[in-house]
């Protein structure tokens, strides 16, 4: 785990098989399903419920065992399911359209800084700004001016070919 992703794992239980409770330093109680990773070969043994229910926390990762899930992508993982915009979202969008933290601030209209802390979980991602990076993809602004309107399918296609 980074030592900048900000929120702190403070407790993780066991709830329905592959379902997780977990609370973090922001104050936030999110629950997470985790089914997808268990069904990997490395989580065999934890798929059982008597061992899935021993699930802790180390203070930093979530472990059962000797395997762990990271803390950052058990956050990312339990935003996106409560249909919120997660960190790992955004660093992706940045990442898909070969922004730095300069030129992402740039496209969005907002400081360096705030880019920071949305891509390492310092602060919430507003709505308005996901969408505003969903809108800035699909339109590619070519100059520090707005578009006037969203391209046809055929524009876009032929932009992204």
């Amino acid at each position: 785990m980074s030592e900048f992703f900000h929120p702190k794992l403070q407790a993780v239980n066991a709830l329905e098989p592959y379902r997780l409770s977990t609370t973090w330093s922001t104050g936030e109680e999110l629950e997470v399903d985790v089914s997808n990773v268990m069904r990997g070969p490395a989580f065999a043994e934890i798929r059982k419920p008597e061992v899935f229910c021993t699930v802790h926390t180390d203070g930093f990762s979530i472990e059962w065992l000797d395997a762990e899930l990271g803390p950052d992508n058990v956050y990312a993982w339990a935003k996106e399911q409560a249909g919120e915009v997660s960190h790992e979202m955004f660093g992706g969008w940045m990442c898909r359209n070969k922004l730095s933290l300069s030129g992402a601030a740039e496209a969005l209209g907002i400081s360096r800084r705030m880019v920071s802390y949305y891509r390492t979980a310092h602060k919430t991602i507003p709505r308005s700004i996901w969408l505003a990076c969903l809108g800035w993809e699909v339109t590619r602004p070519k100059a520090r001016t707005l578009p006037r309107e969203l391209p046809t399918a055929r524009e876009y296609a032929a932009a992204h070919a």
